[in-house]
């Protein structure tokens, strides 16, 4: 017996990290103190910091990586990976300085890695933090074959005294949204279920919800950097309510306003038959971002959804 005959191919992992290589290497810059094989990444405080507060975050890309496999498209999952993770991490005002991952997967096939971790790289690369580190994992007894899952970690850096946290959010205040890309990397346990459930009368194509989850980061560190920004929150899971009433005060509403629902949504609704009140606690439905500033933004890419009032923590939608 040996480890291959046993589902392991340590030749195929080695052959992976191979074709990686040079592409984690071009997220490197000057903090990065390790290169790629050592058994822990290092990174070098920026300087300019009086009270540095470092920021983490964990996610994954959930059952979206069903769909990639489903469709044979590994290309873009990994901007998902990032995307999750340092959308988060930002809503703090925090800036991304690193990326981990971790893949596991039934068999390891080199260039289904290269494509995953190409995504990756392109997601760090738009997020501007290093892929310092990160492992691959070839279980066969806890995968099916074709089977993979993704982890990402992030950490970034913010100024103690510039921590936004929601609790400068009073009333009167005016609050943004910013547009997504279409369903990022939430509710797909239900997307495949209604386009698993409507081959023959498919208004969403699987190229379509495969469109990778929009990475707010250089956007949102501008605006905090030109406006006075007292609240972030990524609207993932949940929804607008459960989001946004993570960082607003306890005496304070918001009424967000209708907005254009992009036909994605739309489209995928009628397909499921599903109702309004659910599609707003599973979808973002066209807003990946909300901001609350003390001040009117002038920003074309800013959708303008209201103003914060006194009230009891509650958040409301005009649908």
């Amino acid at each position: 017996m040996d480890y291959k005959s046993s589902g392991v191919d340590i030749d195929a992992g080695n052959k992976a990290v191979d074709l990686i290589k040079n592409k984690v290497k071009s997220t490197f810059n000057s903090s990065v103190l390790n290169s790629i094989g050592g058994f822990a990444g290092m990174y070098e405080i920026p300087e300019g910091y009086k009270q540095p507060v470092l920021v983490s975050c964990t996610d994954g890309v959930g059952t979206k990586v069903k769909l990639a496999i489903e469709a044979k498209d590994n290309s873009k999952i990994g901007i998902d990976l990032v995307a999750m993770c340092v959308n988060d991490l930002i809503c703090c005002g925090a800036k991304p300085l690193y990326f981990l991952d971790y893949i596991a997967c039934h068999k390891t096939v080199p260039k289904e890695m290269d494509d995953i971790i190409s995504g990756i790289v392109d997601g760090c690369k738009q997020s501007d933090c290093a892929l310092i580190g990160g492992e691959m994992a070839e279980m066969n007894d806890l995968y099916k074959k074709g089977d993979f899952d993704l982890a990402g970690f992030s950490v970034g850096i913010v100024e103690k005294s510039k921590i936004i946290d929601g609790q400068q959010i009073k009333d009167a205040q005016f609050v943004y949204g910013l547009a997504s890309s279409g369903f990022h990397s939430n509710g797909y346990s239900l997307v495949r279920k209604v386009l698993d459930s409507n081959t023959s009368n498919c208004l969403v194509s699987n190229e379509e919800a495969l469109i990778p989850t929009k990475i707010y980061v250089t956007k949102i560190l501008d605006l905090i950097d030109k406006h006075p920004i007292k609240g972030i929150a990524h609207i993932t899971g949940g929804g607008f309510e459960e989001n946004l009433e993570r960082i607003i005060p306890k005496n304070i509403d918001i009424n967000i306003l209708k907005w254009e629902i992009p036909s994605i949504f739309k489209n995928l609704q009628k397909m499921g038959n599903i109702k309004d009140d659910e599609m707003y606690r599973v979808f973002n439905m066209g807003i990946g971002m909300v901001v609350i500033s003390d001040s009117k933004i002038d920003d074309s890419e800013l959708i303008f959804l209201g103003k914060t009032e006194r009230g009891s923590g509650k958040v409301s939608i005009q649908k």
